[in-house]
């Protein structure tokens, strides 16, 4: 795999990866700097003020309860990057465990690890999620737990084609030809060169699961007040679409920028860990 320095070198010749490159620092520095750019208490709630349009003291506006929109989005990005890689971790570990061990010793195991990730391709990845919510209570912690669950197949599956494309080798034979044990293989020669495809999966599932959550937020099952979600802020909109329509405009426009600095960011990526995939 390329050297850090060199991956952001290309990325930062091709225009797209400039661009999603530039707008994920952005969004992680706005989640980062939280406490720093904020101007109100996310939780305040100034009752003289509700529905006031944006202007310089509050620069969203406010919401139905006078709390202000600008600090509560920014915190907003807090919690969908914290949700987001937090559980793409857990599907990206897992995964790897699942497929690594799948795409290497095949056989019965592999049958056992693929069908059972089949199952969970069978359920579309909100209702999934929402079930497993639902059986386990809304919560952040659930929810990560959720959004983990529906994404590690994705990362299996990616693991495993990669471990099997990578064992037909002839310097993985050479290894096997030596004595050198599984685990060695799979440590210091499988892993090592499975790290592109598996590092692009993981910028292209934050996306999916930054919506994800947002989704969920939506439909009341993600995030709880009173912390901030850009899927409960858009819920909390819908009665005052006519009258206050930054209520919806903002978080809409923050999750749409997130989700395609990301998408273009990871598409980048691909492309510069493995020139051979560019179209």
């Amino acid at each position: 795999m390329k050297s850090i320095k060199r991956i952001l070198k290309e990325l930062f010749k091709d225009p797209m990866g400039r661009i999603g490159l530039i707008g994920v620092v952005l969004i992680i520095m706005l989640s980062v700097l939280a406490p720093v750019i904020s101007t109100h208490d996310i939780t305040e709630m100034y009752t003289q003020d509700k529905l006031r349009e944006p202007c310089g003291e509050y620069l969203f506006g406010t919401d139905n309860y006078g709390r202000d929109v600008f600090s509560r989005i920014i915190y907003g990005a807090r919690v969908s990057l914290e949700v987001g890689i937090i559980s793409v971790g857990i599907a990206a570990i897992f995964g790897l465990i699942f497929g690594v061990i799948s795409g290497y010793f095949e056989g019965w195991v592999d049958n056992l690890i693929m069908r059972f990730m089949d199952i969970l391709f069978a359920f579309p990845s909100i209702l999934l999620a929402l079930f497993i919510v639902s059986a386990l209570g809304p919560s952040i912690a659930n929810t990560m737990i959720a959004i983990g669950i529906v994404n590690t197949p994705v990362f299996t599956r990616t693991v495993r084609a990669s471990v099997i494309s990578v064992k037909s080798t002839e310097y993985i034979t050479s290894a096997r030809s030596i004595g050198l044990k599984p685990a060695s293989i799979i440590l210091k020669h499988i892993i090592p060169n499975i790290l592109s495809p598996f590092t692009v999966q993981i910028t292209l599932a934050l996306s999916g699961a930054i919506l994800t959550e947002a989704s969920m937020s939506f439909l009341g099952l993600g995030i709880q007040p009173p912390d901030p979600s850009w899927g409960s802020m858009l819920n909390e909109s819908r009665k005052y679409m006519e009258i206050a329509p930054w209520l919806a405009v903002f978080p809409a426009v923050f999750i749409i920028c997130t989700i395609l600095s990301f998408n273009i960011l990871g598409d980048s990526l691909r492309d510069v860990l493995d020139p051979k995939l560019k179209l």
